[in-house]
């Protein structure tokens, strides 16, 4: 019987190495002795015995054998050979007996490679054993700017909290994410037990996604995994058998296959040409049952500015439509529990916009269970099929009021304060000391944030003789003060010069009327399995400028020209030569930044003064949404 399964085991391994050839891959067992010899490594950490994961293991560590076996372990000599006897015998003893030894071997960059026990992992991969045990060795390379070594050591660090070594990921961030979700309220170590519930959920799901078909998809397990408890919750998953957990991965198919392409979602940047030419008597007639459209905030416009400018928007498309609309707001105070959009739903409206990321889960799971029902989330760099994201390129604004930050200055030493360090404030911050720049390349900007502990940005101000300070773009009701936009400083008193305008009401207008008259269906049917962002700018009129009546007349010229070449689309303020604080050129003189690139800045450019506070400097009332869409202050001056 073992000779036959050698031959069987044979013919897969010829099968690969034919493959591989055609294809133009080292068809034999890749060697890391020889992949150690091009690139320095740190140190090593003896593991001890652990269980390997056998679909992780990449290869061998010498050379010796190598040629015996296929990329995939699979033998390729002769069943007459020592060496296919050995294989066989091996096999025999392995179904009769298991296994006995532990192999040996070498884990890096989170892949294993043999030392001891080559024959054993080809027979047991091809029993279609899950894991086996070794001594294992772990190689830890130097740290370097690359995406993978980055994402290994966040890896280290998830290991040292899980111990769970088969879980790969393609994007930094996601192991931390995924500890968060599955252990919330604890930030110690898992212990056994708890290892050994996620061991069953993620084979459960593994088992129900590949007979899905998931392994056609080119996903890797763990993003996808991520993804699964994501939009429906560590804590109703565990809870869950293998029949729920297959009509779970039906529903959220699609964003599966998201995840499986190179380009996850597709950014609209201007409204859709069709939504601004349908008057709104044509799409709601007079008696027609009013759509019901509800915005539901993380905190009470009364007392926060940005819930505040949407629900100025809010109340534009009241205005705009008027009888032909129903919209209401609501406030929830917290963000994991969904009831508040259940109950929503439940009283027929069929438009929902919630309006920070930090709701952006619960958005995801509500759409999910409820297809019929559109539901959009407020942020940036999210990309989900059930839930299209919309945001604002307010850093065209943030350009402008730099330029006339830089032309007003007296002192050449401008202050910015910025409140959370997620994705998309460096692209403010940046664009504004461009901003700076263009106008006066001696002036340098001192970079503070509002939301670190026990911290006043005026006293650091104080301290670099600032005399001008770009702040929050606006203030809640409750908040009489003139410490927004951009303002000078004049002993105690402030000031203001220009502020940048968000208006929510002109957006939300055509998202509306791209929901009515069928535009919304085409976005989809022409950006095909992507996730949708909604990212307009200058030229949708959602995002302006304005400033006072002070201003000098060239100034107000400049203004007006930049606005009118931003909205054209003949100039974008991330163009031309940009260097990092760390002297990288981090665009060139002939180049234009993509809009993805200029939503992942995580560098500053070189007339900035101040760097990314890590998340325990922070108010508390911040860590949920800096931990969702934060910058690391490590990966701060990519490039180094």
């Amino acid at each position: 019987m073992s000779y036959t399964d050698y031959q069987k085991a044979q013919k897969i391994g010829e099968k690969t190495y034919k493959s591989c050839i055609s294809e133009g891959v080292y068809p034999y067992l890749p060697v890391l002795e020889d992949m150690l010899s091009k690139e320095k490594s740190e140190s090593q950490v003896s593991l001890g015995l652990v269980e390997i994961p056998v679909e992780l293991i990449a290869g061998t560590y010498t050379s010796g054998r190598t040629t015996a076996f296929a990329r995939d372990f699979m033998p390729l000599l002769e069943p007459e050979t020592e060496f296919g006897s050995k294989w066989s015998h091996l096999y025999d003893s392995l179904c009769s007996e298991g296994q006995r030894e532990p192999v040996k071997a070498y884990e890096y960059l989170n892949r294993f490679y043999i030392v001891e026990g080559n024959k054993r992992v080809s027979v047991q991969k091809y029993m279609g054993s899950v894991s086996l045990e070794g001594v294992v060795t772990r190689i830890i390379p130097q740290k370097d700017d690359t995406k993978e070594n980055k994402i290994y050591f966040e890896f280290l660090d998830f290991y040292a909290k899980t111990k769970i070594n088969y879980l790969l990921m393609s994007h930094e961030g996601s192991y931390e994410k995924l500890f968060r979700l599955i252990h919330p309220e604890n930030s110690e170590p898992l212990n056994e037990d708890e290892r050994l519930e996620f061991k069953f959920i993620y084979s459960l799901f593994k088992k129900e996604y590949y007979d899905k078909g998931g392994h056609k998809l080119n996903a890797r397990i763990g993003d996808v995994l991520l993804t699964y408890i994501e939009i429906f919750g560590y804590d109703d998953i565990r809870h869950k058998n293998s029949a729920d957990i297959r009509k779970d991965i039906t529903k959220i198919w699609s964003e599966f296959r998201m995840l499986a392409d190179d380009k996850p979602f597709s950014l609209i940047m201007h409204p859709t040409e069709q939504s601004q030419k349908i008057s709104i008597a044509k799409l709601i007639p007079v008696g027609v049952q009013p759509l019901k459209i509800a915005f539901v905030y993380y905190k009470d416009p009364q007392i926060s500015g940005w819930s505040y400018c949407h629900e100025i928007g809010r109340e534009h498309i009241s205005n705009v439509f008027g009888e032909r609309v129903e919209t209401k707001a609501f406030t929830t105070y917290d963000s994991s529990d969904i009831s508040l959009i259940e109950n929503i739903i439940n009283d027929g409206y069929k438009l929902i916009f919630t309006t920070t990321p930090v709701l952006n889960a619960i958005s995801l799971k509500c759409a999910v269970l409820h297809p019929d029902v559109i539901i959009l989330n407020c942020s940036l760099n999210t990309a989900f099929r059930h839930v299209r994201t919309y945001y604002l390129r307010i850093y065209e604004a943030k350009f402008i009021i730099g330029a006339i930050a830089g032309s007003m200055t007296e002192e050449n030493r401008i202050g910015y304060i910025a409140d959370y360090p997620i994705f998309g404030m460096p692209a403010s911050v940046n664009a504004f000391a461009l901003g700076v720049k263009l106008v006066n390349p001696r002036a340098k900007v001192y970079l503070d944030w509002s939301t670190v502990k026990n911290h006043n940005p005026y006293e650091y101000f104080e301290k670099n003789d600032v005399d001008l300070i770009s702040n929050k773009d606006i203030n809640a009701p409750v908040q009489e003060s003139r410490e927004f936009g951009l303002y000078g400083l004049y002993s105690d008193t402030r000031f203001n010069i220009a502020m940048p305008v968000w208006d929510w009401g002109k957006m939300y207008e055509e998202l509306v009327r791209s929901v009515i008259n069928g535009a919304w269906k085409n976005d989809e049917n022409a950006n095909g399995i992507h996730g949708l962002n909604y990212y307009w700018g200058m030229s949708s009129g959602a995002i302006d400028v304005i400033y006072s009546k002070k201003l000098p007349t060239g100034t107000r010229q400049l203004v007006n020209i930049l606005k009118n070449q931003i909205k054209s689309g003949e100039f974008t303020p991330f163009s031309g030569k940009i260097y990092s604080q760390h002297g990288i050129l981090m665009n060139d003189t002939d180049d234009i930044m993509t809009p993805e690139e200029i939503i992942n800045i995580d560098w500053f450019a070189d007339n900035i003064t101040g760097s990314i506070p890590e998340i325990s400097e922070l108010e508390d009332g911040c860590h949920e949404l800096v931990s969702q869409l934060g910058i690391k202050p490590e990966r701060q001056g990519s490039g180094i």
